[in-house]
């Protein structure tokens, strides 16, 4: 275990240096696996052994692995005849025993130095870099239904990248110090939460589970980790490496669980004292009730952090570049299959440049393969998640359909036979207000909404105004007068804001994460700051010079 001192110093493997003066690191970079290439290669090995295979995942508490009789399966969501993977939900009393065993470890824990700590996520970032790179990717693409580049910016360069820049923002925040005055010594110690932390995770990124448990972990909290049905084989591949890394015990139990059996039993501890969160509005704004309603129980008030989805925007103006918005909006809106939460979703274009962006729209989609991306490296998405997500995009093309107001541009047809496929889908609106301009569908359907290029300032203000979201947007434009304009606004629509860029793609450390209204609490994760969210800071004052006097000088 290497601790930080003044005289220590050690090159790593994705960092230059690690002293007492500075953690720096680099993202990790994106691998291409071209054809050949080491890494696919590494690759195609690690999916080859995963082919009609079950993994079969049990619930971790402390060291002890745990079956109950509730058991479920993780299908392949393009071939949903293959078991990915065996598991089971843990009960109202397993979830207990976890909170029981995690609260005791958690005094030990906190004490260890941050620098002790964060060394198991450099450890861990640096096997997901190396040795389990490609078992983590395979999984995420067999599992999650990832194509190899969707799932390396994912499940290897993010999470890596969670880890290693939290881990030096945690070392990073011990030297946010206040000042001192003459006599006197003034010290910011950077405790845990006293508690526990419930980290609720969602399918679309195996980073995220990796980040929701993680980042509370290294802080010097105890997480109960509920990761997602349809993530659990590369959820579990992760929390493996961490505990291979040297995370003890106790620290991060791994809690499959049915959601509102889950919620229920963490929100009636008296111990909780946070909840990270990335899934459903509905599902938080029920988290968030239940803790309001058991707010007498709790020992402190619990912290919420949550992440909630987008109905993201792209706003093209008639001096936009017409190649950037077309290629720029097929892969926000299509890129997994629309199952980000920055996808964009809606799009507002001029009408004197719809039939040209239309027309280069088409002839892109027409190239656009959809299938099995473990068979064919050429597809560029695969099938939704599962039946239920198949299912609600489905009613969305059934309201397409229905409605006077929509017409189908392109795509517009499923199938569920051997996996939840579904067609990319351009959709034009004629009412800017329609339901599916404003809910999130969470698939590859994408709305346009053709207006008169003169009256692109009443288009900013509806932006604004259409969806109860503000997660992700763009603008294209050329016209700086414009931009600034747009800026204005638009300043409370998207937490992070692309100009003259797609909605997608934030990178940990450059482009923080979070968008606020129904989209959640936006505490931007991947920022500098987001470790201290997870800290209750003790501010030290310690006298050097004994106070001999009650008396002050004006009392004469």
């Amino acid at each position: 275990m290497l601790r930080v001192g003044a005289a220590a110093r050690r090159s790593w493997r994705g960092f230059k240096t690690f002293s007492c003066a500075a953690v720096e690191v680099k993202n990790e970079p994106v691998l291409d696996f071209r054809e050949g290439s080491a890494e696919r290669t590494e690759l195609l090995k690690a999916l080859d052994s995963l082919k009609g295979r079950t993994e079969e995942i049990p619930c971790v508490v402390g060291d002890e692995h745990v079956w109950t009789n509730d058991v479920r399966y993780q299908l392949s969501p393009f071939n949903h005849s293959h078991r990915v993977a065996k598991f089971c939900y843990a009960d109202k009393e397993l979830i207990n025993k976890a909170i029981v065993a995690s609260v005791a470890a958690r005094r030990e824990w906190d004490l260890r130095p941050v620098q002790d700590r964060a060394q198991i996520f450099f450890k861990a970032a640096d096997a997901i870099s190396g040795p389990k790179r490609a078992e983590v990717l395979a999984k995420t693409m067999v599992g999650q239904g990832k194509t190899v580049m969707q799932a390396e910016i994912d499940a290897a360069a993010e999470l890596i990248d969670f880890f290693r820049f939290n881990a030096k923002h945690a070392m990073e925040l011990e030297k946010q110090q206040p000042i001192s005055a003459g006599g006197s010594t003034n010290t910011t110690i950077y405790r845990g939460l006293e508690g526990f932390v419930a980290a609720v995770a969602p399918f679309n990124f195996t980073a995220i589970g990796g980040n929701l448990a993680g980042t509370p972990a290294m802080m010097g909290n105890v997480v109960l980790w509920k990761p997602s049905d349809t993530a659990m084989s590369a959820s579990y591949a992760v929390y493996k490496v961490l505990r291979e890394c040297g995370l003890p015990p106790n620290i991060i139990q791994f809690l499959p669980a049915d959601g509102p059996v889950f919620g229920d039993t963490v929100t009636s501890s008296q111990h909780l004292t946070g909840i990270n969160f990335t899934g459903s509005v509905p599902t938080f704004k029920r988290l968030w009730k239940q803790v309001a309603h058991n707010l007498d129980t709790y020992r402190t008030f619990p912290r919420l952090a949550g992440e909630c989805g987008g109905k993201n925007f792209h706003f093209v103006h008639k001096s936009a570049d017409i190649q950037s918005v077309v290629m720029g909006t097929i892969r926000s809106a299509f890129e997994y299959g629309g199952q980000k939460c920055s996808a964009c979703s809606r799009m507002y274009v001029p009408d004197s440049l719809w039939p040209q962006i239309k027309r280069e729209l088409l002839e892109v989609h027409r190239n656009i393969r959809v299938g099995d991306p473990v068979e064919d490296f050429s597809t560029f998405f695969s099938a939704v998640i599962d039946d239920k997500s198949f299912a609600r995009i489905k009613k969305w093309l059934d309201h397409v359909r229905s409605s006077p107001n929509l017409k189908v541009v392109a795509g517009g047809n499923c199938d569920d036979h051997k996996g939840y496929f579904v067609e990319p889908t351009i959709v034009e609106a004629t009412d800017p207000q329609d339901a599916i301009m404003n809910e999130e569908i969470f698939g590859p359907v994408l709305t346009v909404y053709v207006y008169p290029e003169n009256d692109y300032k009443e288009v900013l203000r509806l932006i604004d105004n259409t969806s109860p979201y503000a997660l992700t947007g763009a603008v294209f434009a050329q016209d700086k007068n414009v931009l600034d304009e747009a800026a204005k606004v638009l300043r409370n629509a998207a937490g992070n804001y692309y100009v003259n860029d797609k909605s997608t793609g934030s990178i940990v450390a450059q482009q923080p994460f979070g968008g606020a209204r129904a989209s959640g609490t936006n505490d931007k994760p991947g920022g500098p700051h987001y470790v201290l969210r997870w800290t209750s800071p003790q501010v030290v004052k310690q006298t050097h010079v004994p106070l001999t006097e009650w008396r002050y000088p004006y009392m004469g």
